[in-house]
C-alpha cells in the first residue's frame, strides 16, 4: 500500500546554498527510490508522491540519494494527506495578519519536553508560538523571519529534533496536492 505524502526537504535552494534542483531531483527519486507519481512544488523541497507504508524508511532513502546525488545532507520529514489536512485544520493563528508570516515548523519526531518553556523567552514583540503534536506553528509578526530570534539552532536544541518551516500558504498547496484524486 502507498501514501499520497509529502516529502519536506530543510534548507535546500536557500540563498545559493544546499542547491537541489528540483527537475533532476525528480528524476533521480523516480529512477532510484521505491517512489512513484513524484512531483515537486516550488524549488524549497516539497516532494509531494505516493510513497510506501514505511515513511521513516523512504525518508532515510531520499536523504542518502540527495547526499549521494547532490552533496546536500538535509533532513528529510514526510506528511501524509491527513497529517497536512489536520495541520491545516488545527492552525492556531487564524486571526494573523499576512499569512506568509505563519509558519508550521514540521518536526521529524515528536518534540522535547520543556520545548515551549525554552523557546518563549525568545520571542520578539508580536511574535506567537504554539506546539500542536508534531508540528511547532509560528506567527512571526510584522517583523517576519527576518527579525526573530528563533533560528534554525535555537529551535533544533530546544525542539530536540530536526524541523523543517511552511507558510500557511504552502501548507495549504501541500494539503491540496495530496489529496486523494
Amino acid at each position: 500500500m502507498t501514501h499520497r505524502c509529502a516529502l519536506l526537504l530543510r534548507a535546500v535552494n536557500v540563498s545559493g546554498a544546499n542547491r537541489v534542483p528540483m527537475a533532476e531531483l525528480r528524476s533521480l527519486l523516480s529512477e532510484r527510490s521505491g517512489l512513484h507519481n513524484v512531483t515537486t512544488y516550488i524549488a524549497s523541497g516539497n516532494i509531494v508522491c505516493d510513497a510506501p507504508d514505511d515513511l521513516a524508511r523512504a525518508c532515510a532513502d531520499v536523504r542518502a540519494l540527495i547526499a549521494e546525488g547532490f552533496g546536500v545532507d538535509t533532513p528529510v520529514i514526510a506528511r501524509t494527506h491527513a497529517e497536512l489536512a489536520r495541520a491545516e485544520r488545527e492552525d492556531p493563528f487564524p486571526d494573523a495578519a499576512l499569512d506568509k508570516m505563519v509558519h508550521a515548523m514540521f518536526l521529524e519526531a515528536g518534540a522535547a519536553p520543556g520545548a515551549l518553556q525554552q523557546l518563549t523567552p525568545r520571542l520578539q514583540p508580536g511574535e506567537r508560538i504554539a506546539l500542536l503534536g508534531r508540528e511547532l506553528w509560528i506567527d512571526y509578526g510584522q517583523g517576519g523571519v527576518a527579525s526573530t530570534k528563533l533560528t534554525r539552532a535555537v529551535l533544533d536544541r530546544a525542539l530536540g529534533t530536526a524541523s523543517t518551516g511552511r507558510n500557511r500558504n504552502t501548507v495549504r498547496r501541500l494539503t491540496q496536492l495530496t489529496a486523494p484524486a
